[in-house]
C-alpha cells in the first residue's frame, strides 16, 4: 500500500514538473519577445532624444499621445493590466481576484511595450510575471484544470515570467514562494522551478549568457568594514519606508487631476520629454544606469541629482496606472543609494574607494528587501543578476538589516499593501463552486501539535488532507497536526478569503495566552 501511494505521489510530481516545463517554454517565449520589443523601442526613442530638433520634439510628443490613447483604451477594457501586475497575480492565487487570461495577456503585452519602451521609469519584471501567470492560467484552462492544480500552473507561469525577465530562475521561484504564493508546497516549488528553468533557457537563447547586471569587482569587503553594511542597511530600510509611503499615497494625489483614471498616463509621458532631451541615457527601467555605475563612478552631486530624478519620475510613472513595474526601478534606486553612501564615506576617508562598487551591489538587495520584505528573493536575485557568488554574506547582512529596520517601523510588503487597496470584482462573491487551497503549518502556531478535533474550523470549510513530506494523511478527528505539515482545505469560492484568513492565521500565529 505504501509503495502504491509513493508511486502516485511521484507520478503527480512528474506530471506537474512536465506541465511546468510546458508553461516555462511558453512564458519564456512571450516574455523574451516582450523584452525584445521594449529594448528595440527604447533604443529608438533614445536615439530620437539624442538629436534635438523640431522633428524630434514632434516625434516624442506624438509617441506620448499615441501611447496614452492606446493605453487608455486597453485600461478601460481591462483595468487589471494597470501597474506591475504582481498584486493582481497574488490576489488571483489567494482567490480574491479573478480575470480572463487572454484579455490580460495581449493587452498587458501591448500597453507594457508602449509604456516602458517610451522611456518611462518603469520595469519589465512585474508585467513579465503577470504575462507568465496568464500563460499558466491559459494552459490550465486548456486542460480544464481548476482549484489547486490551476493555481500551481499560474504560480509556475509567474516564476517563469520573472526568470525570463531577469535570467534569474532561482530568484523567480523564491519570489513566487516568498512573496506571491506564500506557500512552500512541494508541487508548487517543483513546477515553478521547472517553469523557471525552461523560461530562463528560452531567454538565454535570445539574450545570451551574460548576466543582466554583470558588474565586476576585484576586492571583497574586509570584515573590519562590515559596520558599513549595518549602517547602509538602516539607511536603506528608512528610505524604503519613504518609498512605500509615497507610492501608496500616489492614487490620492492623482485623484486631484481632472482627467479620467485611464488617461492619467499623459502626465508622465509629457513630463518625461524634457528629461529625455536633458538626460536620454537614464531613460527606462534603469538597467543601463546600474551598469554605468559599475564603470566610472559619478561625483557625489551627480549621484544625488540622479537619485532625486529617478525617485520622482518613477513615482509619477507608476502612480499613473500605466502598465509597468517597480522591480527594476527599486534596484536602480538602491544602486544609486549605495553609490552615494560609498562615495560619501570615501570622501570622508572612512572607506577605501575600491569598495564603493561592492556597496552598490549590496544596496540593491537591501533596498529591495526593505520595500518588498522578501529578503531571500533579494539575495538570490542580485546574486543571479550580477553573476557572482562571492558576496552572499554581505548581501545577507544588508538585506536583513534593511528588512528589520522596515519591520520595526511597521512597514508593509509593498505588493501586499497594493493588493489590499484593490477592489475585489463584484462577480467573485456570486461564484458558488467548491475550491481547495493549501495552508502551511508553522512551528509554535495554534495548530502545531494539536489534534484536528481541537480546532474550531470555520463554517463551510472541510479539512480534506494533511500532507506530511511524502505521506498523505486522512484528517480524522484524532489526527495530530504538526509543524511542517501542509493542510488541504476545501470551501466554497465565496468563502475562500474568510476561511483562508482563519485557518492561515491559526497555522502561522501562536495561540493567544
Amino acid at each position: 500500500m505504501m509503495v502504491t501511494m509513493r508511486r502516485l505521489v511521484d507520478g503527480s510530481r512528474l506530471h506537474f514538473i512536465g506541465w511546468g516545463l510546458v508553461v516555462g517554454v511558453l512564458s519564456g517565449t512571450v516574455v523574451a519577445t516582450f523584452r525584445l520589443c521594449i529594448a528595440t523601442m527604447l533604443k529608438w526613442i533614445q536615439s530620437v532624444y539624442m538629436h534635438p530638433n523640431l522633428l524630434s520634439v514632434g516625434v516624442v510628443v506624438g509617441v506620448g499621445v499615441l501611447t496614452t490613447v492606446i493605453a487608455a483604451i486597453l485600461l478601460h477594457q481591462e483595468p487589471n493590466i494597470s501597474g506591475s501586475g504582481i498584486p493582481q497575480v497574488e490576489g488571483q492565487l489567494q482567490g480574491t481576484m479573478e480575470f480572463h487570461w487572454w484579455r490580460i495577456l495581449w493587452r498587458k503585452f501591448v500597453a507594457g511595450v508602449l509604456a516602458i519602451g517610451s522611456g518611462l521609469f518603469l520595469g519589465r519584471e512585474g508585467p513579465s510575471i503577470q504575462l507568465g501567470a496568464a500563460v499558466g492560467q491559459g494552459v490550465a484552462a486548456g486542460r480544464h484544470e481548476s482549484g489547486s492544480e490551476r493555481r500551481v500552473l499560474i504560480a509556475a507561469g509567474a516564476a517563469g515570467g520573472l526568470a525570463a525577465a531577469f535570467n534569474a530562475p532561482i530568484a523567480g521561484v523564491m519570489f513566487v514562494l516568498e512573496e506571491v504564493y506564500h506557500n512552500f508546497s512541494p508541487l508548487v516549488w517543483m513546477s515553478s522551478l521547472a517553469s523557471a528553468v525552461a523560461a530562463d533557457y528560452v531567454s538565454m537563447r535570445v539574450f545570451g549568457l551574460t548576466p543582466v547586471l554583470h558588474i565586476a569587482y576585484a576586492h571583497s569587503l574586509p570584515a573590519n568594514l562590515y559596520w558599513h553594511l549595518v549602517l547602509l542597511g538602516i539607511i536603506l530600510g528608512l528610505l524604503g519606508l519613504l518609498y512605500n509611503v509615497v507610492l501608496l499615497a500616489l492614487p490620492r494625489w492623482y485623484a486631484h487631476i481632472p482627467l479620467p483614471r485611464v488617461a492619467h498616463g499623459i502626465v508622465p509621458l509629457l513630463l518625461i520629454i524634457p528629461l529625455g532631451f536633458w538626460m536620454p541615457r537614464v531613460l527606462g527601467g534603469g538597467n543601463a544606469v546600474i551598469l554605468n555605475l559599475g564603470g566610472k563612478m559619478p561625483v557625489l552631486s551627480a549621484l544625488c541629482l540622479l537619485f532625486v530624478v529617478r525617485f520622482v519620475y518613477s513615482m509619477i510613472a507608476y502612480g499613473s496606472g500605466l502598465p509597468g513595474g517597480i522591480f527594476l526601478p527599486i534596484l536602480t534606486l538602491g544602486a544609486v543609494i549605495g553609490a552615494i553612501y560609498g562615495v560619501a564615506m570615501a570622501r570622508m576617508g572612512l572607506l577605501p574607494r575600491q569598495y564603493v562598487i561592492n556597496l552598490v551591489i549590496f544596496a540593491m538587495a537591501g533596498y529591495f528587501a526593505g520595500i518588498s520584505k522578501a529578503p531571500f528573493t533579494a539575495i538570490l536575485l542580485i546574486t543571479e543578476m550580477v553573476g557572482n557568488l562571492g558576496h552572499l554574506l554581505p548581501l545577507a547582512v544588508v538585506a536583513l538589516v534593511a528588512y528589520v529596520t522596515t519591520d520595526i517601523f511597521g512597514g508593509e510588503p509593498i505588493y501586499a499593501a497594493l493588493l489590499s487597496r484593490m477592489t475585489v470584482p463584484d462577480n467573485l462573491s456570486r461564484l458558488h463552486h467548491p475550491v481547495t487551497f493549501e495552508v502551511p503549518v508553522f512551528a509554535g502556531s495554534t495548530l502545531d501539535m494539536h489534534q484536528v478535533r481541537d480546532f474550531t474550523w470555520p463554517s463551510g470549510s472541510l479539512l480534506v488532507e494533511i500532507r506530511r513530506g511524502e505521506h498523505r494523511i486522512v484528517p480524522q478527528g484524532s489526527a495530530m497536526i504538526r509543524a511542517g505539515d501542509t493542510l488541504v482545505v476545501m470551501t466554497d469560492t465565496s468563502r475562500q478569503v474568510h476561511v483562508r484568513e482563519v485557518v492561515g492565521g491559526a497555522a502561522a500565529q501562536p495561540l493567544a495566552d
